[in-house]
């Protein structure tokens, strides 16, 4: 490494350590170093070579890359967030301090993040009792410490890659291939012959509130008429999971979530999830055929049987070391632009409360059912994103049901768009993108005409005597 690329990773080096149980001389004799230059490492008086980094590897099954790429971004995003919160405006901290908290005291930032989210949870709980203090223009509410945000920061921390589930669904989907069935009725299969659970697809009337119910007395899994062919292979591959690979998600969530409580339940149910979608798409398979055919949405979906959610979902997980693929993020958004889904295997900064820009072509999309969106989107840090859109639906309704639809967004950075066969015909090299923010609380682009809030961290500015594009105008400096 030269000067200009030296890599300072002392506290992620202590943090794995520490999760490791090993001491400093436990760890440096593993390595081939002796302890004082490990403690001169992990003090961040001395850079990491690349040699070490690769010794570091080796030895603890890393991607020296992964390792390398710290999540300082999204941390400092998700910081930025916090501190906006009007409780901070009396004390701002400048992002540069941020920055430098997050390399030196990651632990001190985390404490601080669950700490602002216990606050966030009792400040809704009052807003619950007096309603007319909470703000009703927002998108999605503020968010609470509650079992789905917690969910979504423990999968986040995961990177959405759980290398257990992986290489489990992979073996138990070459057996289930060896049968010549369809993956449906071979899944099916193996519940009746294994595990005595007979699959039924029900009438809606029967049905009516429910697209998979699991009658654990008859044994029997009931799945809505309404469910479309993908949706019926993914709940019959799920019951699968909790049948065979119980034991193991019980190990992971107690891991991840120490707790028992809702939280825990509900990632064992994201967890069940993951291992259904991994068994209807086994990674190395899916891996090779999206490096194939381009990252083809559609044609994975035809080939391995899935919708186009569970496959952009999917695309969000290959994080095998040696077998990586594109480091995608996924959001999934209601016509009213709450977010009811959003994962990353990269570092999309994603708003962890409200709703998303209103400039982002997720929610034109709504206006063209099953049609693909492309767009070069740069946020405020000049980051360069591509992306992907398409509205959705997750089953069929009944005539005078409520249709809810979906838009899934699915994007990178804009540096791997040449590899998509989206981005087939486009000059990259001089790319025209279209501005957008974070959310409008957090976003500082002036004179924005689908601003529907001014920013937190900016005075905002009235005149009496004007009409700006926005109609919030404010000081940016």
């Amino acid at each position: 490494m030269d000067d200009g690329k030296k890599l300072f990773v002392g506290p992620r080096l202590k943090r794995l350590r520490r999760e490791l149980n090993l001491s400093q001389s436990g760890m440096a004799e593993e390595l081939g170093l002796s302890p004082s230059y490990l403690n001169l490492i992990e003090r961040n008086q001395r850079p990491i070579t690349a040699q070490v980094l690769i010794r570091l590897a080796h030895a603890y099954s890393l991607d020296p890359r992964e390792f390398a790429a710290h999540d300082t971004e999204r941390t400092a995003s998700e910081l930025e967030e916090i501190f906006a919160d009007p409780l901070f405006r009396s004390t701002p901290v400048p992002r540069l301090e941020l920055r430098e908290t997050i390399e030196a005291a990651p632990g001190f930032i985390d404490a601080v993040s669950r700490l602002y989210r216990a606050y966030v949870a009792l400040r809704s709980m009052r807003e619950a009792q007096a309603p007319e203090m909470s703000d009703r223009d927002r998108a999605e509410d503020a968010s609470q410490d509650n079992p789905v945000d917690r969910v979504r920061h423990v999968i986040q921390d995961a990177r959405n890659y759980f290398p257990e589930l992986d290489e489990a669904a992979e073996t138990l989907a070459s057996d289930l291939q060896v049968t010549g069935h369809e993956p449906f009725f071979a899944i099916a299969e193996r519940l009746r012959a294994k595990h005595g659970i007979r699959v039924r697809v029900m009438p809606v009337d029967v049905m009516s509130d429910s697209l998979r119910r699991y009658d654990h007395h008859r044994r029997q899994l009931l799945i809505s008429e309404m469910v479309d062919p993908p949706g019926r292979t993914f709940q019959a591959a799920y019951q699968l999971a909790f049948a065979e690979m119980r034991q193991v998600i019980d190990e992971l969530s107690t891991r991840l979530e120490p707790t028992e409580g809702p939280a825990r339940r509900l990632l064992r149910v994201s967890l069940g999830n993951y291992f259904a979608g991994a068994l209807m798409m086994p990674y190395g398979k899916f891996h090779s055929a999206a490096e194939t055919l381009g990252y083809d949405v559609d044609v994975l979906g035809a080939r391995f049987g899935a919708s186009f959610e569970q496959v952009a979902h999917r695309l969000t997980t290959l994080a095998r070391t040696g077998a990586r693929g594109i480091p995608f993020f996924l959001v999934r958004v209601d016509s009213a632009g709450n977010v009811s889904k959003r994962f990353s295997s990269g570092r999309f900064p994603f708003a962890q409360y409200g709703g998303t820009c209103p400039l982002w072509n997720v929610h034109a999309t709504f206006k063209t059912p099953g049609q693909i969106a492309t767009q070069i989107i740069e946020l405020p840090d000049m980051s360069r994103w591509f992306s992907v859109a398409c509205a959705v639906k997750r089953a069929s309704t009944a005539w005078g049901m409520p249709d809810p639809q979906f838009v899934v967004g699915l994007g990178c950075e804009l540096k791997y768009a040449h590899r998509l066969v989206y981005a087939r015909g486009l000059d990259l090299s001089v790319p025209d993108p279209t501005p957008i923010g974070i959310n409008c609380r957090l976003c500082e682009r002036v004179a924005c005409p689908q601003r529907a809030a001014p920013p937190l961290m900016h005075a905002l500015i009235v005149d009496e005597m004007k009409r700006g594009v926005s109609p919030f105008e404010f000081d940016p400096t």
